[in-house]
C-alpha cells in the first residue's frame, strides 16, 4: 500500500525555523513530524506501508537523502514528485497521480494523531479519520448515519456534526479517486481559495455510492506554528515520559517530563519541565523549560522559557522568550 504525503508548503508561520528545514521535518522529542505520522500507521492501520510518496516544493537533494532514509528505517521505499505551483489540496495529491492505483492513504504532514484502537478497513471504500471537537464552525466535518460517513459540510453554521475531519484518507481504488481530481482539474472546478480541493472529489466519490467508513482518533495535534510547534512538544514529551539518569549531568537537576537527545552535554543547569534538548546539544550554567532546543545547539547563562532554539544556534546570556533560526548567533 502507498502512503502519500503532500509536503510542498513553505511552512511560513513556522518561520525562522522552516526558511532551512521543511515543516514536516522538523523533531518533536527527538524525531521528526513526518516519521511519528509513518510510525502511527505502523501501528494502527491492518495494512502494510511499502511505498511512500512524497510532493515536495522547492527542497533540495539532502531532504530527499533524509526522507529517503526515513522511509528504509520504516520498511518502505520512497519515491518523489514536485508541486511547482500550489493550487489546493486536490492538485497536490494529483501531482503524484502515477502512483494513485490501488490501496492508497494520504495524509498532510501538518498534524499528528494517534489512537488506542487498531484501524480495520473491512469492506469500505474509503476510510476517513476524524476527531470530535468542540468548536465545528472551524473544520470540515462528516456527517454520519449508522456508522457511515453520508455526507461532508465545510464550516458548518449549525449543529450538523461535531466530528472534524483531520486530514487523513484512505482509498480503496487510488484510481477512481485520480479519476475524479481529473474531472475537477479538466472541468476548473474549485472551492475553497479558487483552488482545487480534496474534500470536493470525495463527495463525489460519496456520492457515487461509494462505502464511507469513519475511524476517530484520540490525539490531534497541531505543529503549523511555532506555538503549537512547543505545546506539541511538551504534550508528547509528557506522554513518553523518557527516563533519564541524572548522574550523566554533573550539577545539574532535571525536571521530569523532559526529551533529552543523544550526546547531550549539560553542565550547571536546570532542564524541564517539558523540555525538549536535541541530540549533541550543549546546555551550560542555564535553565530549560517549555521549550525546544535543536540538535548541536549551545545555550550558555540563559534563562529559556518558551523558546525554540535552532540547529547549531549559539544563545549566550538570553532570558525570555526567543525563537532563533539554524546557525543564529545571539550573545545578549
Amino acid at each position: 500500500m502507498k502512503l502519500i504525503i503532500p509536503m510542498a508548503g513553505r511552512g511560513t508561520r513556522l518561520r525562522p525555523h522552516s526558511h532551512t528545514t521543511p515543516k514536516p521535518l522538523l523533531p518533536v522529542a527527538g524525531t521528526t513530524i513526518v516519521e511519528r505520522i509513518v510510525q502511527t500507521f505502523s501501528r494502527t492501520i491492518d495494512r502494510t506501508v511499502d511505498e511512500i510518496v512524497f510532493v515536495l516544493g522547492d527542497f533540495g537533494d539532502d531532504v530527499k537523502r533524509d526522507l529517503t532514509e526515513m522511509s528504509e528505517r520504516q520498511g518502505a521505499t520512497a519515491s518523489f514528485y514536485k508541486q511547482d505551483v500550489a493550487r489546493g489540496t486536490a492538485h497536490a495529491v494529483f501531482c503524484a497521480a502515477e502512483k494513485l492505483e490501488g490501496e492508497v492513504i494520504i495524509v498532510f504532514a501538518d498534524t499528528l494523531f494517534d489512537t488506542a484502537e487498531k484501524v480495520t478497513v473491512g469492506d469500505a471504500d474509503s476510510v476517513i479519520w476524524l476527531k470530535e471537537v468542540e468548536d465545528p464552525s472551524r473544520f470540515g466535518v462528516a456527517v454520519q448515519t449508522e456508522g457511515r460517513i453520508t455526507s461532508f459540510v465545510e464550516k458548518p453554521s449549525e449543529p450538523i456534526s461535531n466530528m472534524a475531519i483531520i486530514g487523513v484518507y484512505y482509498f480503496k481504488d487510488g484510481e477512481g479517486l485520480r479519476n475524479r481530481i481529473q474531472y475537477l482539474i479538466d472541468n476548473n472546478i474549485t472551492g475553497h481559495g479558487n483552488e482545487y480541493q480534496l474534500t470536493d472529489a470525495i463527495d463525489a466519490l460519496l456520492k457515487d455510492g461509494k462505502v464511507f467508513k469513519a475511524a476517530t482518533v484520540d490525539e490531534w495535534l497541531d505543529c503549523g506554528t511555532i506555538d503549537a510547534w512547543i505545546e506539541t512538544s511538551n504534550f508528547i514529551v509528557n506522554k513518553e515520559n523518557q527516563a533519564v539518569d541524572s548522574s550523566k549531568f554533573p550539577g545539574s537537576e532535571i525536571i521530569q517530563p523532559v526529551y533529552i537527545g543523544e550526546g547531550a552535554k549539560i553542565e550547571g543547569s536546570k532542564i524541564g519541565p517539558n523540555a525538549s534538548i536535541g541530540a549533541g546539544a550543549e546546555i551550560i550554567g542555564s535553565s530549560v523549560k517549555n521549550s525546544i532546543v535543536l540538535d548541536r545547539a549551545k545555550v550558555t547563562e540563559s534563562k529559556l522559557d518558551w523558546c525554540s532554539i535552532g540547529f547549531d544556534a549559539e544563545v549566550t546570556g538570553l532570558e525570555g522568550r526567543a525563537h532563533l533560526g539554524d546557525n543564529s548567533v545571539v550573545k545578549a
